[in-house]
């Protein structure tokens, strides 16, 4: 028991993957660090709702409604909404109150509700009213691109756009493809070589601090409920 997730690539700019899941017979989960924002529709009996889920620094564990269904649509790295300070969503969500069993308010306007086959039809309409917007030079950097301005400043840059520094994305970014290369079999002295670690007590802070168990706990299936993991 617990949440069984679908979940497959999307070829937009603005999104990186839709999943949907439905719990049964779980009431927590450790939620692991992202960098990325979300919007999360979930429905509990006959009542929908629909929220924005910001970055998390660290893996945290959330409490899970039992019975429930959910969508969710992972947006881009600098992908946002563009209404929202950064401020209010790092470690945080912001979730919309104009809800009904068809339609969702998001900002000034009525969508439907966020579905696992058509989010990309609900993402570009947010793009085209101006509400989500991509920083490409987010992705840029990330890919290995240095544009011609100081660390400093692209720091800042992140610091505004995402609520975290590139460097902290590399890591939590790094994080989560060892626990997933773990969770599939691969040997974790490889892991730790193959993506740089330092060492294995390098590899074991990483992992509990961003995706909050051990690697042992992860490759026996000991670390419980966890949110959306795989190969980045």
């Amino acid at each position: 028991m617990g949440i069984e997730f679908d979940e497959r690539d999307s070829g937009s700019a603005y999104v990186e993957r839709v999943w949907r899941g439905r719990s049964d017979g779980v009431d927590r989960m450790t939620s692991i660090a992202t960098a990325h924002w979300t919007l999360v529709a979930w429905r509990e009996g006959r009542a929908w709702r629909v929220a924005v889920q910001g970055p998390e620094t660290a893996a945290t564990t959330a409490p899970v409604p039992t019975e429930t269904e959910f969508v969710g649509i992972r947006l881009t790295l600098g992908t946002t909404l563009a209404a929202l300070p950064i401020g209010r969503l790092v470690d945080d969500g912001a979730e919309f109150a104009d809800v009904s069993r068809r339609s969702v308010r998001i900002l000034g306007h009525t969508l439907p509700l966020p579905e696992y086959d058509d989010a990309e039809d609900l993402v570009r309409r947010l793009v085209r009213a101006g509400v989500v917007v991509r920083d490409p030079l987010v992705a840029d950097v990330l890919r290995g691109w240095q544009p011609d301005v100081t660390a400093r400043t692209v720091r800042r840059h992140f610091a505004q756009v995402i609520g975290m520094t590139p460097g902290t994305v590399r890591q939590i970014e790094r994080a989560r493809a060892a626990a997933a290369l773990i969770r599939a079999g691969s040997p974790i002295a490889d892991v730790g070589h193959d993506l740089g670690y330092y060492d294995q007590p390098h590899l074991a802070r990483s992992l509990e601090r961003f995706i909050g168990h051990t690697a042992t706990a992860l490759r026996t299936g000991t670390a419980g409920q966890l949110s959306l993991l795989y190969k980045t």
